[in-house]
């Protein structure tokens, strides 16, 4: 560990100002994943500014979207009733993701900003762009067994590794952030980057933005929805392969439906074009197996882990025939 200083903020626009005035700077929450990139020397922050005082903790009904504040606990979010009953996907994400210490800990805005767990990004003896660029993808022809299989590109192949983020993609959330240059709202797919030339960049937030709060608009995904999540183990580990599913169905036709993945891309991956295939036709397994067929369109293993490229689209079979299957 190395020393740094430690100041807490008494505001967001406090929080914002510390971030401004020092490069080096991190904001720090409940520390889940800040803590451990610390302790392996992954990143090194000379101040760390603690928001948990802020009051952005609140979740609430504004007109016909949930706003969910960024220091809300994961845990608190996936119990929560309005959650639960207009927005089961997130809670069934939320309640998939690490063991229920760490949900207790963890907050909405740090569940986002989590880095990858790729182990060449946590090993500091190993190359790794995303940690220090120009120095290679270690993980390109070694050992990639967890990583991407969509999006990724020659700096990096590691993927993101939230399962709460696949919720929010799949029902079109909005993050809204405060900066020295003011308020901002951005869409969730749009949060998240892809690897490409600078894999370092995990999102599209500017130095200094504060996540404040993410909201939910209002849909029609409270029955036929599923999180599936395929991991070694059923206790705490990441996905190999995850599903959000959600479908409107009436009178056994698929009205609507939201589709997104997990543990297969360097951001939660939306699978729109295999979304509008599943519109308008009748609940169907022969149905599913060609949405299935569509999502893995652009899918590229890189050797360990060619298995993804069955386990995926089986998966996805799986997510569509247990949501529909849903009373």
């Amino acid at each position: 560990m190395i020393n740094f200083d430690y100041v807490r903020a008494a505001s967001p626009k406090g929080a914002v100002d510390a971030l401004a005035r020092d490069p080096k700077a991190q904001f720090i929450a409940g520390g889940t994943n800040l803590v451990d990139l610390v302790k392996k020397g992954v990143l090194l922050p000379e101040k760390l500014v603690d928001i948990t005082a802020l009051p952005l903790k609140e979740i609430k009904q504004e007109g016909d979207k949930l706003r969910i504040g960024a220091l809300a606990l994961n845990s608190d979010v996936a119990e929560h009733e309005r959650v639960v009953q207009g927005y089961p996907l997130l809670s069934l994400a939320l309640k998939a993701g690490a063991s229920q210490q760490i949900r207790n800990m963890a907050t909405v805005g740090g569940n986002m900003m989590q880095r990858t767990r790729c182990p060449y990004f946590y090993n500091t003896d190993m190359p790794c762009n995303k940690r220090q660029p120009g120095t290679g993808c270690g993980a390109l022809k070694g050992f990639n067994r967890m990583h991407a299989i969509f999006g990724a590109s020659e700096s990096c192949i590691a993927v993101h590794p939230s399962d709460m983020c696949i919720a929010l993609v799949a029902l079109d959330a909005v993050v809204l952030v405060s900066g020295p240059k003011g308020d901002r709202r951005i869409p969730f797919a749009a949060f998240h980057r892809l690897p490409g030339d600078t894999p370092q960049r995990d999102n599209t937030l500017e130095r200094g933005e504060l996540i404040t709060a993410v909201e939910l608009p209002k849909n029609n995904f409270q029955r036929h929805v599923h999180y599936l999540k395929v991991r070694d183990r059923a206790s705490y580990a990441f996905a190999l392969v995850s599903v959000g599913a959600a479908l409107d169905i009436q009178n056994g036709t698929i009205k609507d439906a939201r589709l997104a993945m997990g543990g297969v891309a360097h951001k939660p991956w939306r699978l729109t074009e295999a979304e509008k295939l599943l519109k308008g036709k009748p609940v169907s397994e022969d149905l599913f197996r060609q949405v299935a067929q569509k999502a893995m369109q652009g899918a590229k293993g890189y050797g360990h882990n060619n298995f993804k490229l069955k386990l995926a689209p089986a998966s996805i079979v799986e997510a569509l025939k247990t949501a529909a299957a849903k009373a």
